[in-house]
């Protein structure tokens, strides 16, 4: 992966424009806006990481600035570590102009506003920059100041605080591909859409590591995020063990079912969702919890996709729970007509159809 990534830095270095690299907005499955581009910007930035220098600065500033407009007009994405990346390598040129463009990304969205660090913006030092922006005309002037100051108008972040952050930000990300964490090859992997290549990442990364709580948890998520229910499962199965209260385990019980249902096995999700139960027995007022709801939602789920020799239980024990659980949300309404028309109990699915079509209504409502 990281030679396909140097090539295409290779490409964009023997230019001055970058178009290929810019947001470029589309839409998804669910229609939600994402960036046709990220990709093929992200692998730039990889290769960046560990091979950049001051004839690279155009670039990153172009980076920089289209990862901001990403980060703006699809704000659903977050803050990702390719903002970051971008963000750091702006950062090590220690321009005091590139405070506006740290700014951009700074003020994206909810996400980057609470975690991209002000560092950034005064990277270039911190009364350096101060007076920068003191002097400037731009427009952005006093936002930047009244985010970099505190009421007496000094500066939140001090000279000496910004050498430990960069410090800190240089550990992170380092210039030799080999000393990174293995995971951040299998989640760079799976952004470049290579798959097989992430899961060998993944099956690396467990090998010869102990099967403890933190260990399944990243297995049990990553493996579901590759589209592995079945391993995930296990990974899961494992991790209920771990589970230290009855919250906990109920928690860990109502996750396998999911991951057993999406794997397949419905007999071994309706075991799980009944040993769910046990737990949440010892679970106060679990019914009025969200934990109680996505039970019942797993339950409604789990009927639909059942063999018809389990799915009436199911939704026996789905319909009985659903009543003594207030507040179900939509998704669960919705969830519980589709499992009541799967098992052709009209007059469940009525009674759920009006629900569903109450809480719609209800939601719609200024």
């Amino acid at each position: 992966m990281m030679e396909a990534a140097r090539q295409e830095l290779a490409k964009v270095r023997a230019r001055a424009e970058w178009p290929e690299l810019g947001y470029e907005e589309g839409k998804d499955a669910e229609g939600l806006t994402y960036d046709r581009n990220a990709v093929r910007r992200a692998k730039v930035l990889w290769a960046l990481q560990y091979d950049h220098g001051p004839e690279d600065l155009p670039l990153v500033r172009w980076i920089a600035e289209q990862e901001a407009r990403c980060r703006h007009e699809a704000p659903f994405q977050g803050m990702t570590e390719e903002t970051e990346l971008a963000g750091f390598l702006l950062a090590e040129h220690g321009e005091l102009q590139d405070v506006w463009r740290h700014w951009q990304i700074k003020r994206a969205n909810f996400d980057t506003w609470c975690g991209y660090d002000l560092q950034y913006l005064v990277a270039a030092g911190v009364r350096a920059t101060v007076d920068f922006v003191r002097a400037s005309d731009d427009a952005e002037r006093d936002g930047v100041l009244e985010r970099l100051l505190d009421g007496a108008g000094e500066p939140h972040v001090s000279e000496e605080e910004l050498d430990e952050w960069r410090q800190h930000i240089r550990q992170r990300f380092s210039t030799d591909p080999n000393d990174e964490d293995p995971l951040t090859w299998v989640e760079r992997a799976k952004l470049a859409g290579e798959f097989e290549l992430a899961r060998g990442d993944l099956t690396d990364w467990a090998a010869g590591r102990p099967r403890d709580k933190a260990t399944l948890s990243v297995l049990s998520y990553e493996w579901a995020d590759l589209g592995d229910f079945a391993a995930a499962a296990e990974a899961q199965r494992e991790s209920v063990a771990f589970a230290d209260t009855a919250w906990d385990s109920a928690s860990a019980w109502q996750r396998l079912a999911g991951l057993e249902r999406q794997a397949g096995d419905a007999e071994a999700a309706w075991q799980a969702l009944v040993e769910c139960r046990k737990a949440l027995a010892d679970v106060a007022d679990w019914q009025g919890v969200g934990l109680g709801r996505m039970y019942v939602e797993e339950l409604f789920l789990l009927t639909a996709t059942a063999p018809a020799d389990l799915a009436p239980t199911v939704f026996a024990e789905a319909d009985r729970q659903a009543r003594e659980v207030p507040g179900l949300p939509l998704v669960v309404l919705r969830a519980a007509v589709d499992a009541a028309e799967s098992v052709n109990d009209q007059a469940s699915a009525e009674r759920y159809r009006d629900l569903r079509d109450a809480e719609e209504e209800r939601i719609r409502k200024p």
